[in-house]
């Protein structure tokens, strides 16, 4: 038998979109518009749009085909009780609450269950997961292992929770004022890093025996998924969907953002274990989203959805394309000796903005400075992750200075094929090469919350 050497996507495409190159001088007179913010670009000014996965995926046509038996009932719609059966089966939730998206989820598991001066332990931050529980008077803590923090360490799974870290916090706050762990499968700020099922198993262990409930971010829990798959011995021969379920086995509910691994432009929810959690959880959903039966969600958007989530796992044929396109990119960049985040993740290459730019120094924002020079280069729109994606610290109102100043390239799901991967590895390498040139930046414009979103900036001369 002739082994097989390589890979297609598991698709063929029916409808395209066109696209077109600007010239440089565009692209340096829409950098310099958008205060060298690429959130601020306007979509036709982009050639290659790695911003992020969220909500940006290419629909199928069963997809499409589900949005015309939308029911549109204001109250108790058949859209939402066939979204309900689709989580139930796919994820083993019993309790659904949809939303608009994952920060509505967030926001509402934040408001019901965290009280002013509480903390939650989580496996590194996440921009908006962060500031609802601070919003809601909780303080964040990071409990995720060390080498986390190392663009260059090779740990398969350096988005596991360290275990003796969580047990610190718990002893110094005591268990009555942590009131969830905050888990995150397949940790985006680290650089789409999974967990372990092992570690997944010990902390809700660990929690369960403090009386303390596990949350899950499950919003990439599918990528997560496939690296216990290929990583972890004992799950090589079991299935994708089987894998997601066990993961969400270990945790009283999840959290998740639709728009990344359930294959849809909109949409997410909260799910539930506790029925009186999710009372109290549908009671603020009323009041800041929409009512019980469709959230933030029209009955379209919700059969999009039901569709998306019995996709993502109907074969493994998905989720290895998936990914296998995200190292095809890292691959290319590796061989070319630009410094990224290792092993490549689930979601995006990240680049190591601090190895590549180390003469601009933190307080002048080198990955924000690289992203810029990125789109400049050929149009390719990344996103940074870095000191600005950090915030300011609330008591000092100091930047917080992250371990990590990454610039991230998100591929999209199902939306770009390997000749644009080859395009942005080549823009990466050029780019690389002419580090040298690039300069920080300064603020113009900051936002109080979430800046990286609208802030503005200036370069800084040498």
């Amino acid at each position: 038998m002739v082994e097989r050497r390589s890979w297609a996507e598991p698709f063929r495409i029916k409808v395209v979109e066109p696209i077109h190159m600007t010239t440089r001088e565009e692209r340096v007179r829409a950098i310099e518009e958008a205060g060298y913010n690429t959130f601020l670009l306007r979509a036709d000014d982009v050639y290659i749009d790695l911003l992020t996965d969220s909500g940006t995926s290419a629909m199928s046509d069963r997809q499409w085909a589900s949005m015309m038996i939308g029911d549109e009932a204001y109250a108790g719609s058949h859209s939402f009780y066939r979204l309900v059966d689709a989580v139930q089966e796919v994820y083993g939730y019993e309790e659904l609450v949809p939303t608009h998206q994952g920060r509505g989820a967030e926001h509402i598991l934040s408001q019901i269950l965290i009280s002013p001066g509480d903390v939650v332990p989580g496996n590194m931050y996440f921009t908006t997961t962060r500031f609802h529980q601070e919003y809601a008077g909780g303080r964040f803590v990071d409990v995720i292992v060390e080498e986390a923090h190392d663009p260059a360490d090779l740990h398969p799974f350096k988005g596991n929770i360290d275990l003796a870290k969580l047990q610190a916090v718990i002893d110094e706050h005591g268990a009555e004022k942590v009131p969830y762990v905050s888990f995150e499968t397949n940790v985006n700020m680290a650089g789409g890093q999974p967990a372990s099922m092992a570690n997944l198993k010990a902390t809700y262990e660990l929690c369960r025996a403090n009386d303390i409930l596990v949350m899950l971010d499950a919003t990439r829990a599918l990528e997560n998924a496939y690296f216990i798959q290929q990583r972890e011995a004992g799950f090589e021969d079991r299935s994708i969907g089987s894998i997601l379920r066990e993961i969400c086995s270990y945790s009283d509910g999840a959290t998740v953002s639709s728009k990344k691994d359930n294959l849809v432009n909109i949409g997410g929810f909260l799910a539930l274990r506790d029925p009186e959690l999710a009372r109290r959880a549908r009671a603020l959903l009323v009041a800041f989203e929409g009512l019980q039966t469709y959230g933030g969600m029209a009955g379209r958007d919700m059969e999009a959805l039901a569709t998306g989530i019995r996709e993502m796992v109907a074969t493994d044929d998905h989720i290895r394309a998936r990914i296998g396109q995200v190292e095809y990119l890292g691959d290319l960049l590796i061989k070319a000796d630009v410094p990224v985040v290792r092993p490549i993740g689930g979601h995006g290459v990240f680049l190591d903005a601090a190895a590549i730019v180390p003469h601009v120094p933190q307080d002048r924002f080198p990955a924000q400075a690289l992203t810029a020079a990125l789109y400049v280069d050929a149009g390719v729109r990344g996103m940074e992750r870095g000191v600005v994606s950090a915030g300011r610290d609330p008591a000092t109102g100091d930047h917080k200075y992250p371990k990590l100043e990454l610039v991230r390239l998100t591929i999209p799901r199902r939306v770009y094929t390997q000749a644009h991967m080859d395009v942005v590895a080549e823009s990466v390498i050029a780019v690389h090469e002419q580090r040298d040139r690039i300069e920080g930046l300064r603020f113009t414009y900051e936002p109080e919350d979430l800046r990286f979103f609208q802030a503005r900036f200036e370069p800084i001369p040498a």
